[in-house]
């Protein structure tokens, strides 16, 4: 049975393309047949983290009946499975974003699990995101406009009928004015999946138009995307921070 899972946040800037395109390369390396997608209709930004600017069929032309959905997937030489959006202006036009729950029942039983990138806010493209999946996990950074707004993402899904099984506090850089993982956990309700820092790393691996679990393996943040993955499945990861990192932490954040 194929899991159907949309990551979604309640505001942009939080890292939820980063945590879609990381998770997913990271479950494609334990051999599960792993798509994303890019959900974000009017800005999405999925098939450029994995060096994808232009492809010839998107699925803005799914949305537009030119292609069935299966044409327009394509593979990595990891193996992983993506669905990229078109990034052109024309690409907007004559398409609507609630005929994304009935396109994806053509991909259930064909993969093991579909992650959908949401747009970021809580409009209609979103929304589309969350009613096409069984599953959402919410993505935020610890400030609290962030919160608050992955707060309202939490009760939208249950509104819907979609299961929340966490939240990921991303971009976390140590700092006093952070919001604690308790005080997020008090606020929102809900498990927290995963803690991710904010490192040059990531920024770098983007530049790079690959996941860092791709580009720095080893680093910090591409062990918390890792334990993130496995965890969905059921499987134990332990963290290893490299001896300089232990000694010298603050100077790989």
């Amino acid at each position: 049975m194929t899991r159907i899972i949309s990551v979604i946040s309640g505001k942009g800037g939080t890292g939820k393309t980063t945590t879609v395109a990381n998770v997913g390369a990271a479950l494609a390396e334990l051999d599960y047949d792993v798509l994303i997608l890019d959900a974000n209709l009017t800005t999405p930004n999925l098939g450029l983290h994995l060096g994808m600017a232009l492809s010839p069929i998107t699925l803005h032309d799914v949305l537009k009946r030119k292609a069935p959905i299966h044409k327009a997937i394509y593979k990595n030489k990891k193996g992983l499975k993506i669905i990229p959006a078109g990034i052109g202006i024309d690409d907007l036009r004559g398409i609507d974003a609630r005929d994304l729950p009935t396109l994806m029942l053509d991909l259930v039983g064909n993969v093991d699990i579909i992650l959908i990138d949401g747009a970021a806010g809580l409009g209609r493209e979103t929304l589309s995101a969350i009613e096409s999946s069984d599953e959402t996990i919410i993505v935020t950074t610890p400030d609290l406009p962030s919160v608050t707004d992955a707060l309202k993402s939490i009760k939208l899904a249950e509104q819907i009928g979609t299961k929340v099984i966490g939240v990921v506090i991303n971009r976390i850089k140590n700092k006093p004015h952070e919001l604690s993982r308790e005080d997020i956990e008090s606020m929102l309700e809900v498990p927290i999946l995963a803690e991710i820092s904010e490192s040059d790393a990531i920024q770098e691996s983007i530049s790079k138009r690959m996941p860092i679990i791709y580009h720095n393996p080893s680093h910090i943040s591409s062990q918390q995307f890792k334990k993130l993955a496995y965890n969905l499945v059921g499987i134990d990861y332990e963290i290893k921070k490299p001896w300089h990192e232990r000694l010298f932490g603050f100077l790989f954040k």
